[in-house]
């Protein structure tokens, strides 16, 4: 190894530090301790600073609006809310298929949340609507609670005279069923809306995070497979059962075969000319995006053809197409969402809640980096929730962000939510006069935009093989959550993904990696051996390093570790050496051994001549000398052959020392069991110090009565290499004697 100086070597000389020596010089900062009282009447306090404060942290377009540069920011605004506005309302309209409600509706969801969030939300990029996961989460809800079967009643026939009933033939009451459908979809937005608030008022939106990337990744893949698989039966427009639960794909899927003679072949034509259609024009979007000034509107323009073709080639009438009917103008007066339904929709909406929220923020993040601003994760929880509560007023399902129709919004130029309220003025101009040209739209067409606007999520399959490759646990991750939420849907895939993961966290601290540390020569530094190749271990010292917090559920998997280093259980120890010195004291007690200073000498009486020994004589007591004492101090060397036929196992050092530095806590088990461990590595000889503990771990273990008369704060030491300075130190000041050899005293 190359010792030599180089110009960016350093030297550093200080003195030794143990915990105690170091709190003892550098003096600590008081710790201030507040009653529950004090904490309260500090919190209630008001000042004129911290309302105004409050007030815009609540609202924040009264810090954001005053503001804003309208020189700057207004013309890439308006070209961005126009822009953002027609896409809106084509994928609101294409959305509340998911929904399982009508087209109408989705408009609906693609106006009234913007307004809220306009006043409530932080980020200034994202497009505040319908997106597909959220509406297929709701759609789910609403099949299960209002399928076609609950709404069948007998078909009346109009004769010559009069008008008869046939109760052998039933049809579906459309009106009722569309009544009944929206109502479950309000009342359940209404409850998604108030689950956000209060995670919001409770400032739990950190809760998010336990949602990871590939957590979220696999469950969008899943979500993006179930939302295909639902669109198919509007493309090839066939009847077929309406399945929800655990492998729902399937049922559908076998449905459709089923029924697959009954296809509508306008309706197949006009679906995937619009899937090849907009996402090659999608494609050529992103291929020349920096040439393009604005997206071509792509969904706009085929929903215009489509449905002027639908009108003049009349296919409705004349190939049987299915097409979206009714689009009234203006709004639908607002309704109380029905309280009897939510005992039946509590899990599924506080999911959904989640669910929205963790994309929503992700997406806002995403921008917010990018534009150097920040979001607010916990007034988001607020603003989308009151978004929420408003819209299921006013007949809208759940608000949250569809990521193709943001990233529309920004590229347009779009720098504040200034367009997104012009992207709502255009929702409204479509609701309040140009929704009757949308009338002979095909379903399929909607269909198509559907499924052409999921490439971006079936694209995170190609996330597995890099993931794998980087970390095969998140990778394992990805894949259980995508294929838990495919079978067994939506709501209970996520919850499994997140049990799944979860469990992947504990199965990582439970089995944390050890290993024993050696020194870099000439340096401070300690590394793992098995890493490197130049590092040598400490004669007589043992370094052990523990990279995880310690707590119950890992504490016998570290004695565990520790035993497999050190090379010996203690405890094991401990019992074969009183086994030998018993046998020792009986040996001695019927004159086989002699017990001297100097140590045990076997006698002659033992049948074997020890050659050693010969002319060690044992000094005789001459008459009248005083009688010794029934004790006597002999001297066992562990490390050698003993006298008795116990196999005591070796224990080749002095100094254990634990490398605390990766340790973040500890609980009450694992400071009881350490405590045991230290105590029985003392017991054999071998002296235990912890290092790299930081202040909160230090009071931590007092507050757990870690140390003792026995385990003092003596054993902690600021590094690692302060330890071992100062355990060769204190080997260097002490007399010749061997460290590992044990005085006991024999009663005779």
């Amino acid at each position: 190894m190359d010792e030599c100086f180089h110009e960016n070597d350093y030297h550093v000389s200080r003195r030794i530090y143990s915990n105690w020596v170091f709190d003892q010089v550098h003096e600590r900062q008081a710790q201030e301790i507040q009653s529950l009282r004090e904490r309260l009447s500090r919190a209630c306090r008001c000042t004129d600073k911290w309302a105004v404060q409050k007030i815009k942290g609540l609202l924040p377009i009264l810090d954001w609006l005053p503001k804003y540069p309208v020189k700057q920011w207004l013309p890439g605004d308006v070209v961005s809310g126009v822009t953002t506005g027609l896409v809106c309302c084509l994928q609101g309209v294409a959305y509340a298929l998911l929904a399982s409600v009508a087209p109408v509706y989705g408009l609906y969801s693609a106006f009234f949340p913007i307004l809220t969030y306009f006043v409530l939300g932080t980020s200034r990029h994202i497009s505040v609507g319908p997106f597909p996961v959220t509406c297929l989460m709701v759609g789910s809800v609403v099949m299960t609670l209002a399928p076609d079967e609950h709404f069948l009643r007998p078909v009346n026939i109009t004769g010559v005279n009069e008008t008869v009933t046939d109760e052998r033939l039933m049809e579906v009451d459309v009106e009722a069923r569309e009544a009944q459908r929206i109502l479950v979809a309000c009342t359940m937005t209404l409850l998604v809306g108030l689950f956000q608030v209060a995670m919001g008022l409770m400032q739990v939106g950190f809760l998010v995070r336990y949602l990871s990337d590939p957590l979220v990744g696999g469950f969008t893949t899943a979500a993006a497979f179930h939302v295909f698989i639902s669109q198919i039966k509007t493309i090839v427009s066939v009847p077929i059962h309406n399945h929800n639960g655990f492998f729902s794909f399937a049922y559908t899927l076998i449905d459709v075969s089923r029924n697959i003679n009954q296809t509508n072949i306008a309706d197949l034509i006009a679906g995937l000319l619009t899937i090849f259609i907009v996402m090659a024009v999608k494609e050529i979007n992103t291929k020349f995006q920096h040439k393009i000034p604005v997206p071509i509107p792509i969904e706009v323009i085929v929903t215009v053809i489509a449905s002027a073709i639908s009108h003049v080639m009349d296919l409705n009438s004349q190939y049987g197409t299915s097409i979206v009917h009714s689009l009234p103008m203006g709004f639908a007066p607002p309704q109380i969402p029905t309280i009897a339904l939510i005992g039946n929709i509590l899990g599924s909406s506080f999911s959904t809640a989640v669910v929205g929220y963790a994309v929503a923020v992700s997406v806002a993040k995403v921008y917010a980096a990018k534009h150097d601003y920040t979001v607010d994760g916990n007034q988001e929880l607020i603003a989308f929730g009151v978004s929420n509560i408003f819209g299921g007023c006013f007949s809208s399902f759940v608000a949250s962000t569809a990521l193709s129709r943001t990233a529309v919004q920004e590229s347009t130029g779009g720098k504040s939510q200034i367009a997104g309220i012009i992207s709502a003025l255009m929702v409204m101009i479509v609701i309040l006069a140009l929704g009757p040209f949308l009338q002979p739209l095909q379903k399929s067409v909607l269909a198509g935009i559907v499924i052409a606007n999921l490439k971006g999520m079936f694209m995170q399959i190609s996330e597995v093989p890099v993931l794998w490759r980087q970390n095969r646990t998140d990778c394992l991750i990805w894949i259980a959550t995508c294929l838990a939420s495919i079978v067994l849907g939506l709501d209970v895939g996520l919850l499994a993904g997140l049990v799944f993961e979860m469990g992947t966290v504990v199965v990582r601290t439970q089995f944390p990696s050890c290993a024993t540390l050696g020194n870099v020569p000439n340096t401070n530094i300690y590394k793992n051996m098995k890493d490197y190749k130049n590092i040598d271990e400490i004669p007589g010292i043992k370094i052990f390093k523990c990279n995880s917090p310690i707590y119950f559920a890992n504490i016998d998997y570290f004695k565990e570790k520790l035993r497999e280093e050190v090379g010996f259980d203690a405890v094991r120890v401990f019992k074969k050496r009183n086994k030998a010195l018993k046998k020792i004291h009986k040996l001695i007690k019927k004159g086989k051994l002699q017990a001297t200073e100097n140590g045990l000498v076997p006698v002659a009486s033992l049948g074997v001549e020890n050659q050693a020994f010969e002319k060690e004589q044992v000094p005789e007591l001459e008459e009248g000398a005083s009688q010794p004492d029934s004790e006597v101090k002999v001297q066992v060397d562990w490390t050698s052959e003993l006298p008795v036929s116990v196999s005591v196992p070796t224990v080749h050092f002095h100094s254990l020392m634990v490398d605390f530095s990766a340790v973040s806590f500890l609980d009450v088990v694992a400071a009881k069991s350490l405590k045991l461990v230290v105590k029985e590595f003392i017991r054999i000889g071998v002296s235990v110090y912890i290092a790299g503990c930081d202040g909160e771990l230090v009071r931590r273990m007092e507050a757990l009565s870690f140390f003792d008369e026995e385990v003092t704060r003596d054993i902690l030491f600021l590094s690692v290499h302060d330890a071992i300075l100062f355990i060769q130190l204190e080997t260097s000041t002490e007399n010749d004697e061997d460290p590992l050899a044990e005085k006991v005293r024999l009663t005779f």
